[in-house]
């Protein structure tokens, strides 16, 4: 389905609930190290109740090692700092979408790993910050399942 991948993750819960949300759609789980965080994580496995078994987790030492286990056919970077609204984009089954740490967002180097085009944001109120890890990833994960039909549904 789709590659949701966290890179640096600081907060566990966020992660957690990523889990639960990977295993509801279908789609696998990539962590870019360092993680602020044990992947044995008691928060972790609270949020993510029993749902880890669903899922596939993958850890990668780099986002480099993680294009080059992957190889994704496309991949969307996903931060504040862009202007195109992630509805305006055309996903596909196969597709990464890539958020960054909870507290300083994607750097720029990762952010222009991609070509203009696939460098997006979620809309939100221009005198806000930014959303929660695991709230944004729900939005962009689920536009992009919608587009795709839902496949795997009931």
């Amino acid at each position: 389905m789709f590659r949701v991948v966290l890179y640096q993750p600081e907060i566990p819960p966020n992660t957690g609930n990523i889990i639960r949300l990977c295993a509801n759609t279908g789609s696998e789980l990539h962590l870019i190290e360092p993680l602020g965080f044990s992947i044995s994580d008691r928060e972790l496995r609270r949020a993510g109740l029993d749902y880890a078994d669903a899922v596939t987790i993958h850890s990668h030492t780099s986002i480099d090692a993680f294009f080059e286990e992957t190889t994704p056919v496309r991949a969307f970077m996903f931060s504040t700092k862009h202007s195109r609204v992630h509805s305006d984009c055309r996903f596909q089954c196969g597709d990464a979408l890539v958020f960054g740490p909870e507290t300083r967002g994607l750097p720029e180097n990762v952010r222009h790993l991609v070509p203009a085009g696939q460098r997006v944001t979620l809309p939100m109120c221009t005198t806000r910050r930014s959303l929660n890890l695991s709230n944004a990833v729900a939005v962009a994960l689920f536009e992009a399942w919608r587009q795709c039909g839902y496949p795997g549904s009931a």
